[in-house]
C-alpha cells in the first residue's frame, strides 16, 4: 500500500503513475504540465488484469498536461473519487481535447466538487519582498515594476507567441512534439533581482524540453535562465550567439529565460 499525499508531478516525461499490485491512496495531488507521448494513456495507469488494484483519489488537479488520451485510465482495478477532481486545459499530442478524462469502469469523467482550502493550488510564484535597507527610494521602485511592466495574456501556442513577440522558437523534433512556451511578466519571472535590471523579454519554457530546445530574442542582451528544477531557482547566465540581430540560447531542461541589457 502506497499514501501519497501532498505531492505535485511537475513536467515529467512518459509515464506517471503505474499500479499492477497493491493498493494506492492520493491525496491533495497536481499532475500539472506534464507529456507523453500520443500512443499511451494515464497519468495514472491502475494496469490490472483483474481486480485486486484498488486506487482511491481525494482532491487531485489535472491542469496543462499534454499528450495522454486520456488523465487516468483504469483497466479493470478499483477507482474511487471523494473531494474535488479538477481537470484544466489538458491537450492530446495533436493539440485536440482527450477523448476521456477518466477511462475505464468509473463514472467521473467530468470537474467535480470543490476543494477545501488546505489543497494545494497553483499559484505564481510570489515576488520576493526587497530587503529593508537605507535606500528607500530604489526599493520603492522595484516594488513598482512588477505592475508597471505587466503585460497582457497571450495564447500559450508558439505560433501566437512568434507572432506577437518576433521570438523565434526550435526544438529537436518540431514544436509540436510536447514543448510549451509561455510569455513571462514581472510577475512571472518573480525575482526581484532580475525585475530591477529592466529585463526586455522573457519566457517559461516547459514539457519534453529534454529534446534540445533553442529560443531566439528578438533583442540583442545577455539571457539568464532560471532553473525549474531547483527551488528557489537557481539563476544561471547563459552562453548566446547574435543570429541575424537575434540573441539566442539552447537549453535541455525546463525553466524561465530571461533577456536583460548588456
Amino acid at each position: 500500500t502506497l499514501n501519497v499525499n501532498n505531492v505535485i508531478f511537475r513536467n515529467n516525461v512518459n509515464r506517471g503513475v503505474r499500479l499492477r499490485d497493491g493498493e494506492i491512496h492520493f491525496m491533495n495531488v497536481q499532475f500539472l504540465n506534464n507529456t507523453q507521448p500520443q500512443s499511451w494513456s494515464g497519468f495514472i495507469h491502475i494496469f490490472a488484469s483483474d481486480t485486486s488494484e484498488v486506487v482511491t483519489i481525494e482532491n487531485a488537479l489535472f491542469q496543462g498536461n499534454r499528450g495522454a488520451n486520456d488523465m487516468i485510465v483504469n483497466d479493470q482495478g478499483s477507482l474511487s473519487f471523494s473531494g474535488c477532481l479538477i481537470f484544466a486545459d489538458n491537450l492530446q499530442a495533436d493539440g485536440t481535447t482527450p477523448s476521456d478524462n477518466v477511462a475505464g469502469n468509473i463514472a467521473a469523467d467530468t470537474s467535480t466538487g470543490s476543494c477545501p482550502t488546505s489543497f494545494i493550488t497553483p499559484t505564481p510564484t510570489p515576488t520576493p519582498t526587497p530587503t529593508p535597507g537605507p535606500k528607500k527610494k530604489k526599493k520603492e521602485a522595484a516594488t513598482a515594476i512588477p505592475t508597471a511592466t505587466a503585460r497582457p495574456q497571450i495564447a500559450s501556442t508558439h505560433v501566437a507567441l512568434q507572432a506577437a513577440t518576433g521570438a523565434t522558437f526550435r526544438t529537436a523534433f518540431g514544436l509540436d512534439s510536447g514543448v510549451h512556451f509561455r510569455q513571462l511578466d514581472g510577475a512571472g519571472i518573480g525575482i526581484q533581482s532580475i525585475i530591477d535590471a529592466g529585463y526586455l523579454e522573457a519566457f517559461d519554457v516547459y514539457g519534453y524540453v529534454e529534446q534540445g530546445v533553442e529560443v531566439c530574442f528578438p533583442q540583442i542582451g545577455r539571457v539568464v535562465f532560471l532553473d525549474a528544477r531547483t527551488m528557489p531557482r537557481a539563476i544561471v547566465a547563459l552562453e548566446s550567439t547574435v543570429v541575424n540581430g537575434q540573441t539566442c540560447v539552447s537549453i535541455d531542461s525546463p525553466g524561465s529565460l530571461v533577456l536583460l541589457p548588456n
